[in-house]
């Protein structure tokens, strides 16, 4: 009412000065009853903001985890180079790439960065290295090029995770001597051929056949039908020469299961191999400087040394043999290297959402809208607690993903046959709430910047299209979820068969009595860490009882078990998020417990007791079955809208943490009145 009674004034006013007899009186009575408000100015946020209590290169070190000088050495030679496009907006260089080019413009420029990084050294090791540190650094570079172009690093991924990947876990010393160095260097360009138009998740189902001909010594790869043809293979469409083919094997007329072969599809000289057709899967929502391809082989022969044999081998006059017998266990040794696609999918997820995230609040600390009185300068975005619960709560569930991402990657290059349980479980269930976490926070923050986040340039609304696929590739995140929950109740089912305590897959905590929430809680408990355990454990442990005895009863009344899981889809959904939220926990913990420093302590703790508050004021579960009541759940959200307001002067340390050098950002995360001026010459690249 306030604001309506001044501006009614101001027009009284206004209308009362139309009746001055004199045009100079009229022009000075006007100027006083209506002054012109001064045009807006830009300024850092780190001029306005409070200085870090915490230090935000020892915080970045805990985040990024290892590899920092590495990072920073890659993120330099991108800025250095004209083939990653840096445009100046605002005085500043930003390097982000040309999503206006064509499709086949994005592919060939995606292949001559992948030179640049080659000549440059990135590269070495990837195959040949040998040992952790080898290892870990090139996780690290992989994450690093995917906050320029995810095209770019997909790309990159499938040559050495997937195909490289299948020849060193796959093949034998033949294969690693013949293959490694010449993947390493590029001198093949290489493809991964599993998925099929009939057949994504359910590898097990596809169609592609190949039959060993013992009178030539050769294996004949064929495709059957239609829905055979490998679909979606990222290189096959334009570069690849080589790709690792996955088929049933034929010998002697019996069908020995799904095995993977070397085959060539290309010459030298980039022509398409006899036997072998090849078409392009066309233009995508994003990933467009991938070339996604489909094949068909048509009685394509190869070696029979190009059998990857590391599981099973064909001997030269056709006896299949394998150590493992079990079709089921074989299937699985085959499957379990191939969980790198999942550890890598979820840390660049974790990595985009730190993007749109950086771009977002720092946006939000220079852009203002409406004031709160009529003479006083108009609000912060993020000094209005509605945008505060839209984004500070991601930025906490971005630092506890991170965590999980670090750990992820430590249990994969860590390794040992008697956890490959638990990293397939973990890899599934990580993957799928860390990309669905980046696609929330991506549109959420394209939103929290209004019309700058449709604007390619400002790079979180291109984003979406380019990370959407995240949820679907390398297993569809619902279909990875059920696998989750059905690992927990083979877990749950062994332990109770045997009488014996829980010890894989973090439910040692099922060993120990049951948690009880306290009746009512107070907003110190609801930060205690113990508090926040219990309640996450007591929600996977109830479900987990819950999900075993429906899927009991649905056997008890004539279902088969797949048919029992399948229709308790909603346990196990519920029971698979779950398991993860307490992982994820858990992993943030820990990494808590690493630090001794008292301010960095203290952020991690606050950033701690929102990642879980936001996790209970989110999920209806927790209200459902009974684990708040009804004014837990508001003490809860109360203490949401708290922890907002004491992340609020944090905000900018937080994302600066992220390590992302500026022009990784965009021009609204900084000037973005100046990236937005008039110039004589317009830039409209």
């Amino acid at each position: 009412m306030e604001k309506v009674n001044f501006r009614t004034q101001v027009l009284i006013r206004h209308l009362q000065q139309q009746t001055t007899s004199t045009a100079t009186a009229t022009a000075t009575a006007s100027a006083t009853a209506i002054s012109r408000s001064p045009c807006l100015s830009y300024s850092p946020p780190e001029i306005s903001e409070q200085p870090s209590p915490f230090d935000v290169s020892s915080m970045r070190k805990l985040m990024d985890g290892h590899n920092l000088v590495d990072r920073d050495w890659v993120f330099n030679l991108m800025i250095q180079s004209k083939l990653f496009n840096p445009k100046t907006r605002g005085g500043k260089v930003f390097v982000v790439p040309d999503y206006n080019q064509s499709m086949e413009q994005q592919r060939e420029i995606t292949m001559k960065r992948i030179q640049y990084l080659l000549d440059h050294g990135v590269f070495d090791g990837w195959l040949t290295g040998q040992g952790f540190e080898s290892e870990m650094r090139k996780l690290a570079l992989l994450e690093v090029i995917e906050i320029f172009d995810h095209s770019l690093a997909i790309k990159i991924g499938v040559h050495f995770f997937l195909w490289g990947g299948a020849i060193q876990f796959f093949g034998t010393k033949r294969h690693h001597d013949k293959w490694l160095s010449a993947t390493e260097n590029y001198l093949i360009k290489c493809c991964f051929s599993m998925t099929e138009l009939g057949h994504g998740s359910n590898v097990r189902g596809i169609e592609t056949v190949t039959t060993y001909d013992s009178k030539s010594g050769e294996f004949v790869i064929n495709t059957p039908c239609e829905s055979a043809q490998k679909y979606w293979i990222g290189g096959a469409a334009n570069h690849a020469t080589h790709t690792v083919v996955f088929s049933q094997l034929n010998v002697d007329g019996k069908n020995e299961g799904v095995h993977a072969f070397i085959t060539q599809i290309r010459d030298s000289d980039g022509n398409i191999c006899p036997n072998v057709r090849i078409a392009d899967c066309g233009h995508k929502i994003g990933l467009n400087g991938v070339d996604n391809g489909r094949i068909w082989f048509d009685n394509v022969r190869i070696p029979r040394e190009n059998l990857l044999n590391s599981v099973a081998d064909v001997s030269p006059d056709g006896k299949y043999l394998s150590a493992i017998k079990d079709p089921d266990q074989r299937f699985g040794a085959f499957m379990a290297p191939l969980t790198s696609g999942r550890v890598t999918i979820a840390a660049s997820a974790v990595y985009s959402a730190k993007t749109s995230l950086a771009i977002a609040i720092r946006y939000s600390l220079t852009r203002r809208a409406f004031s709160i009185t009529p003479d006083s300068a108009e609000v912060l975005l993020l000094d209005y607690p509605s945008h505060q619960h839209r984004l500070l709560p991601l930025l906490a569930k971005t630092y506890a993903m991170s965590f999980a991402a670090n750990h992820l990657k430590l249990l994969y290059v860590k390794r040992t046959p008697q956890l490959i349980k638990t990293l397939h479980v973990v890899s599934s269930s990580f993957k799928a709430i860390l990309t669905w976490h980046n696609m929330r926070t991506l549109q959420e923050c394209r939103e929290a910047c209004g019309g700058q986040g449709l604007k390619t340039e400002n790079r979180i609304g291109q984003l979406k299209g380019e990370f959407d696929v995240q949820s679907t590739f390398e297993g569809d995140n619902n279909v990875l979820m059920q696998q989750v929950s059905k690992a927990l109740l083979g877990e749950y089912l062994a332990a109770k068969k045997r009488n014996k305590p829980f010890k894989d897959l973090g439910l040692d905590h099922m060993n120990k009595s049951c948690p009880t929430i306290p009746l009512q809680l107070t907003a110190s408990t609801v930060r205690s860490v113990q508090f926040q355990n219990d309640i996450l454990c007591l929600r996977e442990r109830d479900l987990l009882n819950r999900f075993a005895a429906q899927v009991s009863k649905y056997q008890a009344q004539g279902e088969s078990k797949e048919s029992a899981v399948i229709a308790s889809y909603r346990l196990a959904e519920d029971l698979g998020r779950a398991f993860s939220d307490r992982a994820i926990f858990q992993t943030f913990v820990e990494a808590e417990n690493n630090v001794t420093d008292v301010p960095l302590k203290n952020i991690l703790s606050l950033l701690r007791s929102m990642y879980v508050l936001v996790t209970l004021d989110e999920d209806a579960a927790f209200l459902r079955y009974g684990y708040l009541t009804v004014e837990n759940a508001e003490t809860v959200r109360k203490e949401v809208a708290n922890l907002c307001s004491e992340m609020r002067p944090h905000a900018l340390a937080l994302v600066t943490s992220f390590g992302i050098p500026d022009a990784f950002l965009s021009p609204i995360a900084f000037d973005w009145i100046a990236a937005n001026s008039w110039s004589p010459v317009q830039d409209l690249d």
